[in-house]
């Protein structure tokens, strides 16, 4: 890249705006827009991401105040804040979904380079609560507003490969009726998306699961294999179900597999359509799941999705989609150079030096940053399995 070019510049780069300008034709983005295209929507709500803006006054004061450094990001008018607020409540939002699945393709085929021997995918969902004053669109419970995030992630790199938005009152297994279901991939679940006969579906179309087990389980065992206690396997059996609508709803064996969380002393009860591989890895697949929790933990923590920038549906999924776009620019630019550095780090440092005139590979050089990494920190890391 340039390095007479701003760092800013660099990054948006690895957006496709030929496939970007597709979209946005596809949903008449830019009907009847003489200057704030699309483009300059998303390079403001990206902007306002990577520089950890609070609110949408924030954020264009703060574009406003850049002068001359603004028409080098690629917006050359100043914005005022009725412009972006008016893009936001209006412009479909599903335009910057589309980018965002773009932008996975491409993260997976980055991620495809390295040998990978199974297709992991890790499903749940995340909470934002809103105030019921400012979003009556988005009932939750009596007194309380909130919407949910739903998400698969590809254990490889980390990246969420579907993504669904819905109101707080929506149940988490309602969700297994829209994910695309893979054959041969593992789909890691908690026990909130217990549906045998969704789970008989994705049985039914090659996909294969772990979740977890409610308490009231009725079934009666087929056959045990005997399981090494010592690492805190209890059972590996091979059951068929029994409740009344249980049994019709998913009418093949299951496997069961009984385990000890040692380090929170939980009894954890697993089924599974797996049966070519020991219980210790049925474990721990279902460990894995943490990693979600992580990355919901990691874009609350570092992304604007807890703080919206306007008050109307289309604006509150205009700047999740937008916040997503950034991630996944993030971690192919993080792939792409092999930065010796923690996602977390280089968001802070491109904070800070968003608007500075070098390379990426250069900004990133300094080895205090790699130094930093060894320091015992309570920060989340993605990167670290």
């Amino acid at each position: 890249m340039n390095t007479g070019r701003i760092i800013f510049s660099q990054l948006m780069d690895i957006i496709p705006k030929y496939e970007f300008q597709k979209i946005v034709g596809h949903y008449h983005g830019d009907y009847r827009v003489r200057r704030f295209k699309c483009w300059h929507q998303l390079l403001c709500m990206c902007f306002g991401q990577l520089t950890f803006r609070d609110s949408l006054r924030d954020l264009t004061s703060t574009l406003n105040a850049l002068g001359t450094r603004r028409y080098h990001m690629g917006i050359k008018q100043a914005v005022p804040l009725s412009t972006l607020s008016d893009a936001n409540a209006t412009r479909p939002w599903q335009i910057y979904q589309d980018l965002a699945m773009v932008l996975v393709a491409h993260a997976q085929q980055l991620y495809g380079e390295d040998e990978v021997t199974e297709s992991i995918k890790i499903l749940d969902s995340s909470t934002i609560d809103l105030c019921l004053s400012l979003f009556p669109w988005a009932v939750f419970r009596k007194q309380k507003a909130a919407i949910k995030i739903h998400t698969i992630m590809d254990l490889q790199g980390a990246i969420p490969t579907f993504i669904h938005i819905s109101d707080g009152k929506t149940h988490d297994m309602k969700i297994l009726d829209m994910i695309p279901i893979l054959a041969g991939s593992i789909y890691i679940m908690d026990r909130g998306y217990l549906d045998f006969e969704r789970l008989y579906h994705l049985h039914s179309q090659g996909g294969r699961f772990v979740i977890r087990a409610k308490n009231n389980l009725q079934f009666y065992r087929k056959s045990s294999t005997p399981v090494d206690t010592s690492t805190g396997l209890q059972c590996d059996q091979i059951i068929r179900l029994t409740g009344y609508n249980t049994k019709h709803r998913y009418p093949e064996f299951l496997r069961r597999v009984r385990l000890i969380d040692q380090q929170n002393n939980q009894n954890i009860v697993l089924l599974t359509n797996i049966n070519d591989c020991d219980a210790a890895r049925i474990g721990d697949y279902y460990k894995s799941r943490w990693q979600i929790e992580l990355f919901f933990k990691w874009i609350k923590q570092n992304l604007r999705i807890k703080a919206f920038y306007g008050q109307s549906i289309n604006a509150v999924k205009t700047q999740i989609w937008t916040a997503i776009c950034t991630y996944l620019i993030m971690i192919i630019c993080h792939k792409t150079n092999q930065f010796n550095v923690s996602l977390h780090t280089m968001m802070q440092v491109l904070s800070v030096a968003i608007l500075e005139r070098m390379t990426l590979k250069q900004l990133f050089s300094d080895q205090s940053l790699t130094n930093l990494e060894t320091q015992n920190c309570n920060q989340l890391g993605l990167f670290d399995f």
